[in-house]
């Protein structure tokens, strides 16, 4: 391990080598500066964990010197030694990125708490940092953040298949990332240019599930007032994703793998064939294999959607991505709402770690999203996590819950935070007013309930 390496700048010498001693006997490298010129000097050609820094200072003083350091690393670590007279100065050196200051005459063991205290700063800022440039080296598929074996695997395959036009079928609990996988291998494919549609399968009703697939003619129903083209034929020329393609129903299936053997589909209510040029990705939360035993899902459809199967591991089989995960979603809310934050303590980071975090990465998200909305301090701590275990700190999630149930509760949060002020909480949402309040509406939810 690297010595730790502090730079002290002074312009009275006996203070100097007062210091130097006392954090020599701590084990640290010591350097000394007997001016500013001299000390930023120094520090702009070494490499220091700490700078101790005067105030007064003759050739060039303490708030110009801690200004010039900023500048020159955002992230150095600075602690103040000021008279009693100047702590209003301290005050505003702390403002410009000083860690914090020390009043002289101080007694060794305060100093030695400060500086403690300040390497362990300087320690979790230098491991975020890495975390960060790892976040942007790491194997990462179009979005999808993982470096873990599994994860490697699943992006090595996705990589693989994506140039050709084979069938995929992902398998995958909620919320951990089917549709965001399909469409990264969809992005990486020839078929790029062309439209990615995704149908939910399972959102729809049986009823509905054949026009929103094939489209109708006009007249075909008493309601089809005009003509509509489907999902296949808008996927056209690119992709069409069927998410949670194990709720569709047998009779549906046979008209789907009619489409991938023949290319060809009929609206409802037409009797032309109509040639298409879509590839299918398909996915599913369910046991399939189970699925054909039970008599629910048709083997040959099976065996013409599996032709490459992806399996997505759950969060608590790919735990060595839960920091870097988490640094990717520290950052993109940071960015968001405008907040100076830099990682974690490493007791927040071992409660992400420990959790069983049920509903996936989507889990993890929104409960990041949480913490930097709320977060005070620049490096998030434990106290500030919200986990189900929590109780009634924060909402409980069941073992395991529907999409719509995951963005019902997020949404009551937001609005619980926001005091259900709808232009605010329709801000930290990323969706208009009128979509919240049409959520609202669809979830019933209400201030009092």
């Amino acid at each position: 391990m690297p010595e730790t390496r502090i730079l002290v700048v002074d312009d009275e010498e006996n203070l100097r080598r007062l210091l130097t001693k006392l954090l020599g006997q701590e084990g640290f490298g010591v350097d000394e500066a007997g001016d500013g010129e001299e000390g930023l000097a120094k520090y702009k050609a070494g490499r220091y964990d700490l700078v101790l820094l005067d105030l007064k200072l003759p050739k060039l003083d303490g708030l110009s010197v801690l200004r010039a350091v900023m500048e020159h690393d955002a992230d150095a670590v600075v602690i103040l030694i000021t008279a009693f007279s100047t702590i209003d100065t301290a005050i505003q050196a702390i403002k410009l990125g000083a860690y914090d200051y020390v009043a002289k005459p101080f007694r060794p063991e305060e100093l030695m708490i400060v500086v403690n205290q300040a390497l362990e700063r300087g320690r979790l800022v230098k491991e975020n940092r890495a975390l960060q440039d790892e976040l942007m080296r790491t194997f990462k598929f179009e979005g999808i953040v993982g470096d873990s074996p599994k994860m490697r695997q699943v992006l090595q395959l996705a990589a693989a298949v994506a140039p050709t036009d084979a069938t995929v079928l992902i398998y995958g609990e909620t919320g951990t990332g089917k549709e965001l996988l399909a469409r990264s291998i969809h992005l990486q494919s020839p078929r790029s240019k062309g439209p990615f549609v995704v149908v939910n399968c399972g959102a729809i009703p049986e009823t509905l599930l054949e026009t929103e697939l094939f489209g109708h003619e006009k007249g075909a129903f008493t309601s089809a007032v005009t003509s509509r083209i489907g999902k296949f034929e808008r996927a056209q020329d690119g992709t069409i994703f069927l998410d949670e393609i194990g709720d569709m129903s047998t009779a549906m299936q046979v008209k789907v793998l009619r489409v991938l053997q023949e290319r060809v589909i009929e609206r409802v209510g037409g009797n032309k064939p109509i040639d298409v040029n879509a590839r299918v990705i398909a996915a599913t939360h369910r046991d399939l294999r189970k699925a054909i035993n039970d008599g629910t899902f048709r083997e040959d459809l099976y065996y013409r959607l599996s032709v490459v199967p992806i399996e997505l591991p759950p969060l608590r089989e790919r735990r060595e991505d839960i920091q870097v995960l988490g640094m990717h979603f520290v950052n993109k809310y940071a960015v968001a709402f405008n907040k100076r934050i830099k990682g974690f303590s490493p007791l927040a980071m071992k409660k992400l770690r420990g959790h069983a975090w049920p509903g996936n990465v989507r889990e993890l998200e929104y409960t990041i999203q949480r913490v930097v909305i709320l977060a005070q301090e620049e490096v998030i701590g434990a106290e500030e996590i919200w986990l189900d275990e929590q109780g009634a700190v924060a909402p409980t999630f069941p073992k395991a819950f529907s999409l719509d149930e995951a963005e019902r509760r997020h949404i009551s949060v937001v609005l619980k935070m926001t005091e259900w002020n709808l232009e605010e909480g329709s801000r930290v949402l990323g969706i208009s007013p009128d979509e919240l309040q049409g959520k609202i509406q669809a979830h019933r939810l209400s201030e009092t309930g």
